[in-house]
């Protein structure tokens, strides 16, 4: 029943807080939010909570924020509350002592179609690789990261348009929606759990690092667009222009596929007109950059951009 559910929600980005809000919303008894500690953030280093926390405190639920997730004292604080279930969103890997804690179980939303792209950057490594279809899935916890059974899974195509962005904010609702329908069934003992197919080749969602994010002008063109993409707007794909002011790195938030070919360039080298285009070799076509960013500076169109530098 409903009302015999007592849930922590664990959870910290933007990304959570759909989840734990429709939660709420239903009438749904959330006892505790576990979220990141404060963290400093921006130019001024202002100490900022998470965003679940701040939601949770306009809800007057109570946060803990526990710097070790092995801490006796943590796993106490966890017993008070007498939770029989626990959902994490988007939160850190828990110690066993935390995930089997609750007599229902601790099931995660993963931001995939389990089981490919198991990891920490499913959104990023879906558009990277070229895919056109993903999904959301819950799941419950066990000992080895995003291999729990299967509780329900959503698909969502991916647009060749989209960017890490667009589809985050996709994926932020659409799991939303299957985490309500997940408590829902388990409030109502209406549910199976489904072992995951390992039978398929998967692909993995490894934490996205600086050298991961640098363009490689040796790529095809669609390659280099799906990686620009994929890490668009954040952590975003970087390389290096020659400007008249020397070398600078700059992000690249938004790239297009001109069809034409320049066999006079080698892959990385780049032709401009100094005033409405830069237009970078790959190893088959030329990619027209439209947005980007210097160290220091905002993000903007490729003629913003010339209008201040000379390549």
């Amino acid at each position: 029943m409903k009302e015999d559910l007592r849930i922590i929600f664990m959870g910290t980005p933007e990304f959570a807080v759909p989840s734990l809000r429709v939660l709420v919303e239903n009438g749904y008894q959330v006892v505790a939010v576990v979220t990141a500690p404060d963290k400093p953030r921006g130019r001024g280093q202002k100490v900022i909570p998470s965003p679940v926390k701040v939601y949770a405190l306009e809800q007057r639920i109570p946060v803990l924020q526990p710097t070790n997730l092995k801490s006796p004292e943590f796993h106490q604080e966890l017993k008070h509350y007498q939770a029989n279930l626990q959902v994490v969103v988007a939160f850190r890997m828990l110690p066993e002592v935390v995930w089997d804690m609750p007599s229902i179980g601790t099931f995660n939303l993963h931001a995939s179609y389990l089981p490919q792209y198991r990891g920490a950057a499913p959104i990023n490594w879906a558009i990277i690789n070229g895919e056109t279809e993903t999904g959301v899935t819950t799941f419950m916890i066990r000992h080895q990261i995003d291999t729990g059974s299967i509780l329900f899974q959503e698909k969502e195509p991916i647009h060749p348009e989209d960017t890490a962005g667009s589809l985050y904010e996709r994926l932020m609702h659409n799991g939303s929606n299957l985490v309500l329908k997940t408590v829902a069934a388990i409030a109502s003992e209406d549910y199976q759990l489904h072992p995951q197919d390992e039978s398929a080749e998967l692909k993995a969602a490894p934490k996205i690092h600086r050298d991961t994010c640098k363009i490689d002008w040796n790529q095809p063109a669609e390659t280099v667009r799906n990686v620009v993409r994929g890490l668009s707007p954040y952590p975003a794909a970087w390389t290096t222009l020659d400007t008249r002011g020397g070398e600078k790195v700059c992000k690249i938030y938004a790239v297009s596929n001109t069809g034409d070919k320049n066999p006079n360039l080698a892959p990385g080298h780049y032709i401009t007109d100094n005033g409405n285009f830069i237009h970078i070799q790959t190893q088959d076509y030329l990619i027209s950059i439209d947005e980007l960013q210097i160290e220091g500076r905002k993000r903007m169109s490729v003629e913003e951009f010339l209008r201040g530098n000379t390549l």
